[in-house]
């Protein structure tokens, strides 16, 4: 599922946070990759075109963008936070052998949360884990 933004800068002075330079590219990126990124992939693929690029700020920015309700942190495996530019409520599909995340279309009906009656749901997450179709085709 990948976001349709028309002007980033737009975007994240609507969402209260000032378009810096690091901020852009970092959404800039996590646009083009549907892959659910960490912060070491984020700042890999954006140190060319801005070597003064620390990890500290690609991971502060996107701390400020969990915050601001812009993406979404997978924590799926309890090792490392991954990325999501996508928040609209899905579900993920995690490979135990080449570790890529798969967005799944699935929600959590008002028929599951009914048994929950009396519950303060904060948030609904979906994760599975296995061997994706292709790993399991090599």
């Amino acid at each position: 599922m990948k976001k349709q933004i028309k002007d980033i800068v737009e975007y994240l002075v609507k969402h209260n946070i000032k378009p810096s330079y690091p901020r852009i590219k970092i959404l800039e990126a996590l646009i083009e990759k549907d892959s659910h990124p960490n912060v070491d992939e984020i700042y890999n693929s954006l140190l060319k075109d801005a070597p003064t690029l620390s990890k500290t700020t690609v991971y502060n920015t996107l701390n400020v963008f969990a915050e601001a309700g812009i993406v979404k942190v997978l924590i799926i495996d309890g090792k490392e936070a991954r990325y999501d530019i996508d928040t609209i409520e899905h579900g993920h599909f995690k490979c135990d052998n080449c570790d890529n995340i798969t967005d799944l279309n699935i929600s959590i009906d008002d028929k599951i949360i009914s048994e929950l009656q009396g519950f303060k749901i904060k948030e609904k997450r979906v994760y599975c884990k296995g061997i994706c179709n292709k790993c399991l085709s090599i």
